[in-house]
């Protein structure tokens, strides 16, 4: 059974997925500020891999992966330092980003080094169902990862059981089509939520984009198995000192 698996057997509701930047604040952050997740209260680590042209990005993560990359963060580096990972890491581990840096990289060599490092799972967000199926999909799943799609509010029921069909691991459901860091109407994401709610996937589904403190983590979770929060956490690396103690306070203030 594969670690999301297990997950969520265990826990199905109030699921807290955080979202980091690689390579961000500093170049050699990324393992202090997953471990500091995971100390302090995150079920899944979301590791993202800076790119220039992120799609579905808001400023604020734009902002993280531009300093990364300035940083001197690249797919090589990133698996470097998560060589040592599972030493201390035990919840699951979700690499984020965008094919084309994953291409130049080699893409059997990178789900190859995903999960020899121990990476559970995969999300890229501008791959598209076609080409998942007829190409990419047999080397992932070779690889022993999840691959979580994307789905937003304007996905019709026939593309949402296909993409729940393909899915393992949970869905990823977006709660607007705006970017990530915007705020939401939530009154309009409850609909949404109960739809996708009512249709009993085959998978679990938690909500990201527009999810940042206690009242939107649990506004969310009357409905889904939990919660994505990326911005909102990155601002908070950005405007502190101490990735320990900034993490603990800011987890605290979502899950108290």
């Amino acid at each position: 059974m594969s670690r999301l698996s297990s997950l969520f057997n265990k826990k199905n509701a109030r699921v807290l997925n955080v979202y980091c930047t690689a390579g961000f604040p500093k170049l050699n952050s990324t393992l202090e500020v997953m471990e500091s997740l995971q100390a302090n209260g995150a079920d899944i680590i979301e590791v993202g891999m800076p790119y220039s042209d992120p799609l579905a990005d808001g400023e604020v993560i734009q902002s993280s992966s531009l300093v990364a990359l300035e940083n001197g963060m690249t797919l090589e580096i990133l698996f470097e330092q998560l060589a040592e990972m599972r030493k201390t890491i035990h919840v699951p581990v979700i690499l984020m980003g965008y094919m084309n840096p994953i291409l130049q990289y080699g893409f059997e060599r990178f789900c190859a080094a995903a999960k020899a490092v121990g990476v559970d799972g995969l999300i890229l967000p501008d791959l598209p169902l076609y080409e998942f199926e007829h190409i990419y999909g047999t080397t992932i799943k070779a690889n022993e990862l999840d691959f979580i799609f994307l789905v937003t509010p304007e996905t019709s029921e026939e593309r949402l059981r296909k993409l729940d069909a393909l899915s393992s691991g949970f869905i990823y459901a977006v709660s607007s089509s705006a970017t990530t860091g915007k705020d939401k109407d939530f009154s309009k994401v409850a609909l949404y939520l109960k739809r996708l709610k009512a249709f009993n996937l085959k998978n679990p589904f938690l909500v990201g984009f527009g999810i940042k403190d206690k009242e939107s983590f649990d506004a969310v979770n009357e409905y889904a198995n939990g919660a994505i929060i990326g911005s909102a956490y990155i601002k908070a690396l950005n405007a502190g000192e101490g990735i320990n103690a900034i993490t603990k306070t800011f987890l605290a203030s979502i899950l108290k």
